[in-house]
Protein backbone atom coordinates (compact mmCIF):
# COMPACT_ATOMS: atom_id res chain seq x y z
CA UNK A 1 0.00 0.00 0.00
CA UNK A 2 1.30 3.47 -0.83
CA UNK A 3 2.35 5.66 2.06
CA UNK A 4 -0.19 8.39 2.84
CA UNK A 5 1.05 11.71 4.20
CA UNK A 6 -0.64 14.70 5.83
CA UNK A 7 0.85 18.13 5.26
CA UNK A 8 0.28 20.73 7.96
CA UNK A 9 -0.79 24.09 6.59
CA UNK A 10 1.12 27.14 7.78
CA UNK A 11 -1.76 28.69 9.74
CA UNK A 12 -2.24 25.39 11.61
CA UNK A 13 1.39 25.05 12.64
CA UNK A 14 2.48 25.58 16.16
CA UNK A 15 5.66 27.50 16.83
CA UNK A 16 8.70 25.23 16.49
CA UNK A 17 6.89 22.63 14.40
CA UNK A 18 7.87 21.60 10.91
CA UNK A 19 5.90 21.66 7.67
CA UNK A 20 7.35 18.30 6.64
CA UNK A 21 4.68 15.78 5.62
CA UNK A 22 3.82 13.37 8.43
CA UNK A 23 3.16 9.69 7.58
CA UNK A 24 -0.38 8.56 8.42
CA UNK A 25 -0.68 5.11 10.04
CA UNK A 26 -2.52 2.49 7.96
CA UNK A 27 -5.47 2.47 10.37
CA UNK A 28 -6.24 6.08 9.34
CA UNK A 29 -6.46 5.18 5.65
CA UNK A 30 -10.00 4.44 4.36
CA UNK A 31 -10.31 0.73 3.65
CA UNK A 32 -12.76 1.01 0.77
CA UNK A 33 -10.01 2.09 -1.64
CA UNK A 34 -11.30 5.65 -2.01
CA UNK A 35 -8.91 8.15 -3.53
CA UNK A 36 -8.07 10.62 -0.74
CA UNK A 37 -7.10 13.36 -3.20
CA UNK A 38 -10.35 13.38 -5.18
CA UNK A 39 -12.97 12.47 -2.56
CA UNK A 40 -14.57 15.05 -0.25
CA UNK A 41 -16.08 12.66 2.29
CA UNK A 42 -15.02 9.30 3.72
CA UNK A 43 -16.70 6.66 5.83
CA UNK A 44 -14.24 5.71 8.57
CA UNK A 45 -14.50 2.75 10.90
CA UNK A 46 -12.74 4.26 13.92
CA UNK A 47 -13.04 7.28 16.20
CA UNK A 48 -10.51 9.82 14.87
CA UNK A 49 -10.48 11.64 18.21
CA UNK A 50 -9.45 8.55 20.20
CA UNK A 51 -5.98 8.39 18.65
CA UNK A 52 -3.62 11.32 18.60
CA UNK A 53 -0.85 11.64 16.04
CA UNK A 54 1.99 13.95 17.06
CA UNK A 55 2.37 16.50 14.28
CA UNK A 56 5.44 18.28 15.59
CA UNK A 57 8.87 17.07 14.62
CA UNK A 58 12.09 17.77 16.48
CA UNK A 59 14.42 20.20 14.77
CA UNK A 60 17.90 18.90 14.11
CA UNK A 61 20.00 21.95 13.47
CA UNK A 62 23.47 21.28 12.12
CA UNK A 63 24.35 24.75 10.97
CA UNK A 64 24.33 28.37 12.05
CA UNK A 65 21.35 29.07 9.79
CA UNK A 66 18.17 29.22 11.87
CA UNK A 67 15.96 28.67 8.82
CA UNK A 68 17.72 25.43 7.79
CA UNK A 69 17.03 22.17 9.60
CA UNK A 70 17.79 18.61 8.55
CA UNK A 71 14.84 16.45 9.52
CA UNK A 72 15.86 13.17 7.93
CA UNK A 73 18.41 11.71 5.58
CA UNK A 74 18.25 8.70 3.33
CA UNK A 75 21.08 6.72 1.83
CA UNK A 76 24.79 7.24 2.01
CA UNK A 77 26.78 10.45 1.60
CA UNK A 78 29.90 10.09 -0.55
CA UNK A 79 32.14 12.46 1.44
CA UNK A 80 31.09 10.93 4.75
CA UNK A 81 30.38 7.22 4.25
CA UNK A 82 33.05 6.37 1.65
CA UNK A 83 36.82 7.02 1.55
CA UNK A 84 37.62 10.64 0.68
CA UNK A 85 40.62 12.93 0.84
CA UNK A 86 40.78 15.11 3.94
CA UNK A 87 39.85 18.32 2.14
CA UNK A 88 36.52 16.75 1.05
CA UNK A 89 35.49 15.55 4.52
CA UNK A 90 32.00 16.61 5.62
CA UNK A 91 32.46 15.45 9.21
CA UNK A 92 35.40 17.85 9.65
CA UNK A 93 34.90 20.66 7.09
CA UNK A 94 38.27 21.78 5.74
CA UNK A 95 37.50 25.51 5.99
CA UNK A 96 36.20 25.50 9.57
CA UNK A 97 38.05 22.77 11.51
CA UNK A 98 41.73 22.11 12.22
CA UNK A 99 43.27 20.23 9.28
CA UNK A 100 44.89 17.73 11.66
CA UNK A 101 41.42 16.33 12.44
CA UNK A 102 40.20 13.43 10.32
CA UNK A 103 37.40 10.89 10.28
CA UNK A 104 37.66 7.12 9.85
CA UNK A 105 37.12 7.47 6.07
CA UNK A 106 39.69 10.25 5.42
CA UNK A 107 42.88 9.57 3.50
CA UNK A 108 45.97 11.62 2.70
CA UNK A 109 45.64 13.48 -0.61
CA UNK A 110 49.39 13.22 -1.29
CA UNK A 111 50.13 9.64 -0.17
CA UNK A 112 46.76 8.04 -1.05
CA UNK A 113 46.88 6.21 2.27
CA UNK A 114 44.56 6.20 5.27
CA UNK A 115 44.82 9.29 7.44
CA UNK A 116 46.98 10.03 9.27
CA UNK A 117 49.94 9.21 7.04
CA UNK A 118 53.50 9.37 8.40
CA UNK A 119 53.79 12.93 7.04
CA UNK A 120 50.38 14.10 8.32
CA UNK A 121 51.74 16.81 10.62
CA UNK A 122 55.51 16.63 9.97
CA UNK A 123 55.26 17.68 6.29
CA UNK A 124 51.74 19.09 6.64
CA UNK A 125 50.01 16.52 4.46
CA UNK A 126 46.93 17.30 6.55
CA UNK A 127 46.81 20.66 4.71
CA UNK A 128 46.97 19.05 1.26
CA UNK A 129 44.26 19.88 -1.24
CA UNK A 130 44.00 19.83 -5.01
CA UNK A 131 42.97 23.50 -4.78
CA UNK A 132 45.97 24.76 -2.77
CA UNK A 133 49.52 25.40 -3.98
CA UNK A 134 51.73 22.60 -5.24
CA UNK A 135 50.03 19.64 -3.58
CA UNK A 136 48.95 18.15 -6.92
CA UNK A 137 52.56 18.01 -8.15
CA UNK A 138 53.65 16.40 -4.85
CA UNK A 139 50.88 13.84 -5.29
CA UNK A 140 52.11 13.04 -8.82
CA UNK A 141 55.68 12.63 -7.52
CA UNK A 142 54.43 10.22 -4.84
CA UNK A 143 52.56 8.17 -7.45
CA UNK A 144 55.61 7.98 -9.72
CA UNK A 145 57.86 6.91 -6.84
CA UNK A 146 55.42 4.11 -5.91
CA UNK A 147 55.44 2.77 -9.48
CA UNK A 148 59.24 2.53 -9.61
Amino acid sequence: MAEIVVEIEEEEQEEGSSSRPVPVPDKFVPKNGADMKSEDCFMIDFDPHSISVPLTLPKLTVSDYSDLSIIDEKGQVACRDFPHSRHHCVKFPFDSTPHENFCEQCYCYVCDSAAPCKFWTANYHCDASEYIGGWTSQRELQRKSRKE
